[in-house]
């Protein structure tokens, strides 16, 4: 088999780190030729090391905040001028913003993502929005010619690095296919859900029900505190259990120290808890304990721990403990 030709990847992220991305390609992935790029609101990933040929894609980048982008350029990547020119470049474009607004934004304004797009393209917005921002975007984009697939992701820094993302799609099937390598570089498995809007959707159910497991897990570890029970002893006992959870396996013992390292900042994890109760809303679906959480949520960001992990919700539980 002839050599295949090496080209630069590298994607951008926001709230978490690019995968280790394998040393072997498929003949498949490595012969399209695309050009991969993610458009980013947010940090760029310390482990440069791996743009690594490996992807075999030949990626463009953008972020709001120029500087970020330095790094990866510096690696081989090609720098987009804006969203719009960054489109029109590359046959695929990955978008991952933090919001509703942001996402909005990049794929529709005055330099948005939509301008560069034409028939032949693809645009897969990772962001986790709204059921109805999804919708508006796919429509802009549909509008072009191009296709269109909401693949919102579950996990947060650690699958990131480790390439085990899950991509909670929907949209168009064939850019879901076409997509698929490249999402496979990143995630450990995909699904395909159906028509725009599902994604979103699957992803604030995923995320209500971890917001409201881990404000729950918060006031478990702080009632046995206060009743004498040994905190490290609790998390021992729930992971031999029926509840047993890896989010509280990896962080429990943090929590118990009362450091929050961020892998999924508390305001995101709020955002999505607040998504997810207008959703309910919307469809007429009681979650009134969503709607407490959301509630606890909003409050600890409200006291300054917006930026730290969503396990920092133990603090906002310890101040309502101590008025």
């Amino acid at each position: 088999m002839s050599q295949l030709p090496t080209l630069y990847g590298l994607v951008a992220t926001t709230h978490f780190l690019l995968p280790k991305l394998p040393c072997v390609m498929s003949p498949y992935i490595a012969l399209m030729l695309w050009e991969l790029v993610l458009v980013s609101s947010f940090v760029w990933p310390d482990h440069l090391e791996v743009i690594c040929t490996a992807a075999r894609y030949d990626v463009t980048v953008w972020n709001r905040s120029t500087s970020k982008c330095d790094p990866l350029i510096s690696e081989g990547a090609k720098r987009g001028e804006s969203p719009e020119q960054t489109a029109a470049a590359c046959d695929v474009t990955f978008a991952m913003l933090a919001d509703p607004a942001g996402a909005m934004e990049v794929a529709c304004g005055p330099q948005g993502a939509v301008k560069g797009l034409s028939a032949g393209k693809g645009y897969v917005d990772v962001s986790t929005v709204d059921d109805e921002t999804s919708k508006a975007i796919a429509e802009a984009v549909r509008k072009t010619g191009a296709e269109f697939l909401e693949a919102p992701v579950s996990g947060s820094k650690k699958p990131a690095v480790d390439g085990t993302l899950i991509f909670l799609t929907a949209g168009d099937k064939p850019l879901f296919e076409r997509a698929s390598p490249m999402l496979d570089v990143m995630g450990k498995s995909k699904f395909y859900l159906g028509e725009v809007g599902n994604g979103a959707a699957m992803k604030l159910v995923v995320n209500m029900v971890m917001g409201s497991m881990m404000a729950s897990f918060s006031e478990g570890l702080l009632l046995g505190a206060k009743t004498g029970l040994d905190p490290k002893t609790i998390i021992e006992v729930i992971g031999q259990g029926a509840i047993s959870a890896p989010m509280f396996a990896m962080k429990g013992p943090s929590m118990v120290e009362g450091q929050y390292p961020t892998a999924f900042p508390l305001k995101h994890q709020q955002k999505d808890l607040r998504l997810a109760v207008e959703l309910a809303d919307k469809v007429g679906q009681p979650t009134p304990i969503a709607a407490a959480v959301n509630d606890l949520y909003a409050q600890a960001k409200s006291n300054g721990l917006g930026d730290e992990d969503f396990s920092a919700i133990i603090e906002a539980l310890k101040v309502n403990v101590n008025a």
